[in-house]
C-alpha cells in the first residue's frame, strides 16, 4: 500500500499492511532529528521517519492585520493572538499572553480584524495535492474549529468558560465569527483540491487529566452546533473527519460518532478513561484512533528499552482489526532524548506490520 491507501484503510477500521505513522514535534527535537538524518528540510525528515500524512493549505495573501509588539517580545498573528517565546532548560515554546479581547464588548468583537477567506491563494492547492498524491493529504489542523482553546487565546480561559456557561454575547459572537471563517476556508480549500484532499482535521480540547472540562450538556448546547458546521463541509465532499481532543474526552465520543466524526486524535493515555485498552474496547470498530503515544511518558523520561516496551504494548492493544495510527499525543517535547524518539519510530516500523 502507499500512504494514502494505508491511512484510508485504517480510517475505515480495517487492517492495512502496517500501521500508519504520523509526527509532530517542538522546534528543539525537530532540529535534532533533522541533524541526525541529515535532512535538508521538513519534508526530508518526514520521509526519513516514514510519515504517511501531509498537510495541504492555501497561502494567506492579505495584509498583516495586527501589529507585533517587539519591545515586549510579543508576536501577534492574523487572528490577533499574542504570544511570547519562553525559554526553558531543554528548549522553548510560544506562550499565549495579553488576551486582547478579554473585556471586549460585542461590538468590539464584531469589528475585530480576522483573516478573510477571499485573501487566500487557492491556486496552488491542486498542484500540491498532485505532487504529494501518494500520501494521506488533509485540510485543517488539530486546532481548526476549536472554541475553548482559540477563544481562550483571545479572551482568556476563565472568561471563555464563563462565556459558554452564561451565553455571553461577545464570547458567542467570537466563536461564531471564527467558525464562519474556518468553515468557508475549508470549503474553498477542499474544492480547490479537485478531489486531492483525503480528510479534514479539526480539534477541540475538552478534558483535564482527571475529568471533563465542561459538561456534556454544555458541549451539546454551545459547541456541538459549531463543530457540526465544519463536519458538514467535509461530509459534503464525502471526506472522513479526524478530531483532536486533549485530556479526558472520551465522554464526548458517542456524540462525535453521531456527528459524523470518523477518527479521534491525541488520546492521552494518562487521562481518565483514555487508556488504549479502554478506548479499543469501548469504541473500536466505530471510531479509528490516532495517537496514544504519550509525550509525558517513557519517550520523554524513560530509557530506550522503556520506550520500545511502551510503544510495543500500545501497538499490541490498538492494532488488532485495524483502525489505529501510530503518533504522539501532542508535539514531541524538547526534553525527549533523540535516541528515545528514534526508538519510538523504529518500534512502529518493526512491530506495526500486519501479518499477511
Amino acid at each position: 500500500m502507499n500512504s494514502k491507501e494505508r491511512v484510508l484503510t485504517t480510517f475505515a477500521n480495517r487492517a492495512p499492511d502496517r500501521v500508519p505513522v504520523n509526527y509532530v514535534a517542538n522546534p528543539g527535537i525537530n532540529k535534532r532529528l533533522m541533524d541526525h538524518f541529515k535532512a535538508r528540510d521538513g519534508e526530508g525528515l518526514l520521509k526519513a521517519l516514514g510519515v504517511d500524512f501531509r498537510a495541504i493549505s492555501p497561502k494567506y495573501t492579505g495584509p498583516k492585520l495586527h501589529k507585533d509588539i517587539p519591545e515586549r517580545g510579543v508576536t501577534v498573528n492574523d487572528w490577533g493572538m499574542h504570544t511570547r517565546w519562553i525559554e526553558h532548560e531543554s528548549g522553548g515554546y510560544s506562550d499565549f499572553c495579553d488576551f486582547p479581547l478579554q473585556n471586549a464588548t460585542e461590538e468590539e468583537v464584531a469589528n475585530w480584524p480576522m483573516p478573510d477567506p477571499d485573501k487566500f491563494d487557492y491556486s496552488g492547492v491542486y498542484e500540491e495535492c498532485r505532487q504529494k498524491k501518494e500520501y494521506a493529504l488533509y485540510a485543517g489542523h488539530a486546532g481548526l474549529g476549536d472554541i475553548i482553546n482559540a477563544n481562550g487565546m483571545l479572551r482568556g480561559m476563565e472568561q471563555t468558560l464563563v462565556d459558554l456557561m452564561t451565553e455571553e454575547p461577545a464570547g458567542l459572537l467570537l466563536a461564531k465569527r471564527r467558525t464562519d471563517i474556518n468553515t468557508e476556508l475549508m470549503r474553498r480549500t477542499i474544492e480547490a483540491s479537485k478531489g486531492g484532499i483525503d480528510f479534514l482535521w479539526m480539534g477541540e480540547d475538552l478534558g483535564t487529566q482527571i475529568a471533563p472540562m465542561i459538561s456534556l450538556e454544555l458541549y451539546r448546547k454551545a459547541i456541538r452546533p459549531l463543530h457540526q458546521r465544519i463536519i458538514d463541509v467535509a461530509k459534503s465532499f464525502n471526506l472522513p473527519v479526524m478530531i483532536h481532543a486533549c485530556g479526558s474526552s472520551s465522554w464526548a465520543y458517542e456524540d462525535f460518532i453521531e456527528m459524523g466524526i470518523n477518527v479521534v486524535e491525541a488520546l492521552q493515555p494518562e487521562a481518565a478513561n483514555m487508556s488504549p485498552a479502554y478506548l479499543k474496547k469501548t469504541f473500536g470498530g466505530r471510531l479509528a484512533f490516532h495517537g496514544s503515544i504519550s509525550t509525558a511518558g517513557p519517550v520523554a523520561f524513560g530509557t530506550v528499552e522503556d520506550t520500545i516496551k511502551y510503544c510495543k504494548n500500545t501497538l499490541d492493544i490498538m492494532m488488532p482489526g485495524g483502525g489505529y495510527c501510530f503518533a504522539p499525543t501532542h508535539a514531541l517535547q524538547d526534553n525527549s532524548p533523540t535516541e528515545n524518539v528514534l526508538a519510538m519510530y523504529e518500534t512502529a516500523w518493526t512491530y506495526g506490520r500486519y501479518k499477511k
